[in-house]
């Protein structure tokens, strides 16, 4: 595990846009400071070896060549990543990501596109940016 200052939040973004990484990378330093220690990565094996309990919040995009989403977060829970720490993001609407994605899989499916989508992720990142972190971890 990655030992992290006190107050900081690991986030990790698998996204197979660069611009969306970026994009959101940027946002949370700007929003969130150095509270937010702000990973991307462009193809999900990428990521695989780095993931692990250590992570406050991961963002996973559906859609990535070489692995479907759904399979990243199934690897993930299985390496201790709790579902209220992770985020689906997809270009599909809502009501289709909600019918892939049971109540309890991950914290919030989220459409990239949609303006009231955008709004709920934001609360999300406020919530999990207060949040304390878990004793250990």
């Amino acid at each position: 595990m990655i030992a992290l200052p006190e107050r900081s939040k690991r986030v990790v973004i698998v996204d197979d846009s660069p611009a969306f990484c970026d994009l959101w990378s940027n946002f949370m330093t700007e929003r969130y400071g150095q509270l937010a220690l702000v990973e991307t990565y462009e193809h999900p094996y990428d990521a695989l070896p780095k993931i692990d309990a250590s992570i406050d919040l991961l963002i996973v995009d559906l859609e990535m060549p070489g692995m479907d989403g759904k399979k990243f977060v199934e690897y993930a829970r299985q390496r201790g990543v709790p579902a209220r720490r992770i985020v689906i993001t997809s270009s599909h609407p809502a009501e289709e990501l909600h019918e892939r994605f049971r109540i309890g899989e991950t914290i919030a499916v989220i459409n990239k596109t949609e303006a009231k989508q955008q709004e709920a992720f934001l609360m999300i990142l406020d919530s999990v940016m207060r949040r304390p972190r878990p004793e250990g971890v």
